[in-house]
């Protein structure tokens, strides 16, 4: 019965897909679930409770201390922000932690050049409890979040069976659209069915939803981040091809200024996570953060990268013994973007290679400038070698770009 379901909606994919035009390059911003969970306790913490004041607090943040104006434009609410249904079936917010409700709080991020996302899940409660959406609720909840000048849905699938999943996820998407409000679209969907072909549609998912999570969530610790990796490197094969403008797979949230990255951990996601095409969430206290880690955050030549229009995921090429491993993603002009990453946890390592051992062609000749320390080196060829010291846990980040008068100049000198 299940697989007819899906049949069906592949059939009618053109009816119910978003077309929304949204997020043609991963989504930016920050998201509260990772670093302030469901803390509801205003009294004895009410500076770090799920609260209007958190959000405005972290959308001043935004606007002021230079992240909107580098693409970290949405503020994202999570779970743990409902009070329950009005007498009409309306969600409505927790009255005490959001007094001035929702549409008060899309207003004044709006009045900072931000964008508003909010949450709700695909079954009879939230992960953490509260109220659901389950299928009577959709047209109705869609309309809601319209009506309070939403930009962003998050839908999750906690408490849901797989058939509701199967009709709901497509339903909102629809949904939404007949709101008339372009409202950007998170299905959590796939992490509930395991992530992979065939008990998930990818297809139809890109039809429907502009990202979606794929597998667990993470928490604070270098040891999530590699199994999250781990689990894209595995499965490179049937998720890069799905990746694009529109339509984003999402490792989940950056854990970049909390307690469980050391430095060189810290970069390691911010290029690994880039490399990949994932949305950049961040999920930190804003008003707190070390300069170290808004350094590595606000690297505008990282965030170009991410933002590259061709929006291709890249994926891992070399897997050395030494536990070096090199991740590729081609870009925009003929460039592409090199990680080399270490997992190990000795002493830095020399890695020794050249273009030609990277499958680049023969017959060009590129600059390639360090993300980090923005250091040009020139005149690479394919038989080049060249040294990268990569330190333990740690990445060394290349933006690799043809020298195109060069090869002209060449060109010429050869008539």
């Amino acid at each position: 019965m299940l697989l007819k379901i899906v049949l069906l909606l592949a059939l009618v994919a053109q009816v119910l897909a978003l077309d929304n035009g949204l997020l043609r390059t991963p989504p930016m911003g920050w998201l509260a679930w990772e670093r302030f969970r469901c803390n509801i306790d205003c009294d004895q913490d009410p500076k770090n409770c799920i609260s209007e004041r958190l959000f405005m607090e972290m959308a001043d943040r935004l606007a002021k201390d230079g992240w909107r104006d580098l693409g970290y434009n949405y503020l994202n609410i999570d779970d743990c922000w409902i009070g329950g249904r009005d007498a009409k079936g309306r969600l409505v917010p927790d009255s005490k932690r959001f007094p001035h409700g929702i549409a008060f709080l899309a207003d004044y991020a709006h009045s900072l050049g931000l964008k508003l996302g909010i949450y709700a899940d695909m079954g009879n409660l939230t992960c953490m409890g509260y109220p659901g959406t389950t299928l009577d609720k959709v047209e109705q909840d869609a309309q809601t979040f319209a009506e309070w000048k939403v930009d962003m849905l998050k839908l999750d699938g906690c408490f849901s069976s797989r058939g509701d999943r199967a009709k709901g996820y497509p339903m909102m998407a629809a949904a939404l659209n007949a709101t008339g409000r372009p409202i950007a679209y998170s299905c959590s969907w796939p992490a509930y069915e395991g992530g992979l072909p065939p008990r998930v549609d990818y297809s139809l998912l890109a039809d429907i939803c502009n990202l979606w999570r794929n597998y667990d969530d993470i928490q604070d610790s270098w040891k999530d981040v590699l199994s999250i990796l781990d689990w894209f490197v595995l499965h490179q094969d049937i998720l890069q091809p799905v990746a694009g403008p529109g339509h984003w797979n999402d490792p989940d949230m950056l854990i970049i200024g909390n307690f469980g990255l050391s430095f060189e951990q810290a970069r390691a996601q911010m290029a690994l996570w880039t490399v990949l095409a994932a949305p950049l969430f961040m999920s930190t206290d804003l008003r707190t953060i070390s300069a170290q880690n808004v350094e590595i955050l606000q690297n505008p030549l990282m965030i170009k990268i991410n933002q590259d229009p061709l929006g291709i995921q890249g994926r891992r090429i070399v897997k050395e013994k030494s536990q070096i491993e090199v991740f590729m993603r081609p870009l925009s002009d003929e460039a592409s973007a090199l990680v080399f990453f270490s997992r190990r946890t000795d002493m830095p390592f020399r890695y020794r290679s050249s273009l030609g051992q990277l499958q680049f062609p023969g017959s060009r000749v590129y600059e390639a400038q360090d993300v980090f320390s923005g250091q040009v080196i020139t005149g690479l060829r394919d038989k080049t070698n060249f040294t990268v010291i990569i330190n333990p846990s740690g990445v060394v980040m290349w933006y690799l770009y043809p020298i195109k008068n060069l090869e002209i100049a060449e060109w010429k000198s050869q008539e």
